[in-house]
């Protein structure tokens, strides 16, 4: 797999661990993001999706973050925008963040057939623009946290404090980590299409490092592609203790219906507030 080069993020030069551009690219949202795809992938053993619609997804979100209409608010790692463009029709000053291309247009084109105002922004969650204290909430969504090394993946979330305001907000949304290990296999079929186009998926857990390692091969109009990808598996006590060291104070988690995390959730909404 070809490495992506070297991205210097304050001193600390860090190599990408996989190929972002090829995971995050028309055949995602072929797969995941039109009319006839199955919804938003969990990127591990656990089939389907928590949250049934966006509609569900914004609900708990605007719970969970006590948003209220002319917030501000940053949706880093949008990727096509649909939750970034839900927050805006009720009302929300939203900016999105993502370093895929393919996404950003989709979420623009998707913003503009809504009517509604989103300023979508190509970057690097790694070195974010010069927004120091400029969102009163912040919004990491369907596993968009974990990609990196973990000195640079700490780096993130102090990226994340950085341009909150004082008493600033945020929610991660990350896989539940005993539910995921629970539900573990060495492969699976990912997604279908009527047409017998489908992504196929083989897993490997390093515990080691804590990452899980997907080998993705995707068939499509007659081609074949083959990619790899990783992300890092968290539990809540240890990202608890990362938040705090990166500025948060109060720190909680709960699963996909709002409530106090559990083994039973499927995925686990890490709350931080900063003083």
């Amino acid at each position: 797999m070809l490495r992506a080069p070297p991205v210097n993020t304050v001193g600390i030069v860090t190599a990408d661990l996989f190929d972002a551009a090829a995971m995050y690219d028309d055949d995602y949202l072929y797969f995941f993001a039109s009319p006839e795809s199955a919804g938003a992938p969990t990127h591990g053993p656990v089939v389907g999706t928590a949250y049934a619609t966006t509609s569900v997804t914004t609900d708990i979100v605007w719970r969970l973050l006590d948003l209220q209409p002319g917030m501000s608010v940053l949706d880093l790692a949008c990727g096509h925008g649909a939750l970034a463009n839900a927050l805006a029709v009720r009302g929300c000053e939203v900016t999105g963040l993502d370093s895929s291309a393919v996404f950003l247009d989709r979420a623009r084109a998707d913003a503009a057939a809504m009517d509604v105002a989103v300023e979508y922004v190509p970057g690097d969650m790694r070195r974010l623009p010069a927004w120091t204290g400029r969102f009163d909430r912040l919004v990491n969504w369907t596993t968009a946290f974990g990609y990196f090394d973990d000195p640079t993946n700490r780096r993130v979330l102090a990226e994340m404090a950085r341009v909150l305001r004082p008493g600033g907000r945020m929610a991660m949304d990350l896989d539940n980590l005993p539910r995921f290990l629970a539900s573990y296999t060495p492969s699976r079929i990912t997604a279908t299409r009527d047409d017998g186009d489908m992504l196929v998926d083989r897993h490997h857990f390093d515990p080691l490092t804590g990452r899980f390692e997907v080998e993705r091969t995707v068939f499509r109009d007659g081609r074949t592609r083959r990619l790899t990808f990783l992300k890092r598996l968290f539990g809540f006590p240890e990202l608890r203790d990362w938040c705090t060291a990166a500025g948060f104070t109060t720190v909680a988690a709960y699963g996909e219906d709002g409530e106090p995390l559990n083994i039973h959730h499927d995925r686990m909404i890490v709350i931080a507030d900063l003083p």
